[in-house]
């Protein structure tokens, strides 16, 4: 079993950066690799960023590509999604996820979930 836990999240003007973290405890690396999705009101989780724990392979959907940044501190069994440039559109509830299965953009493939944080970007 896993756990985890997600912080970092806030108010930011268009423009502004953010950093999420996402500690693991328990047994992370009995997965194979983590990921980042958000939920904006009225729309479904959808995909932002995904890294394995081992080779640190990472995939990113297009909408974030150039301005986010996912990484790893395997020694900490934490996560990080760097956020740049960050526009009012990417206003959400960021969720960390672990997976046991292969590099996947599906909350389907997902087995282990944080409770989210907010982050709110004002133009």
């Amino acid at each position: 079993q896993v756990q985890l836990v997600e912080s970092g999240g806030g108010l930011v003007q268009a423009g502004g950066s953010l950093r999420l973290s996402c500690a693991a405890s328990g047994r992370p690396f009995s997965f194979y690799a983590m990921g980042w999705f958000r939920q904006a009101p009225g729309k479904e989780r959808e995909f932002v960023a995904t890294i394995t724990w081992g080779a640190g392979i990472t995939y990113y959907t297009d909408s974030v590509k150039g301005r986010f940044t996912i990484s790893r501190d395997n020694a900490k069994n934490t996560v990080y999604l760097q956020m740049n440039s960050l526009k009012p559109e990417d206003t959400a509830v960021y969720y960390c996820a672990a997976t046991r299965n292969v590099v996947s953009v599906s909350a389907l493939d997902y087995d282990a979930w944080g409770q989210g944080t907010q982050v709110t970007v004002s133009s």
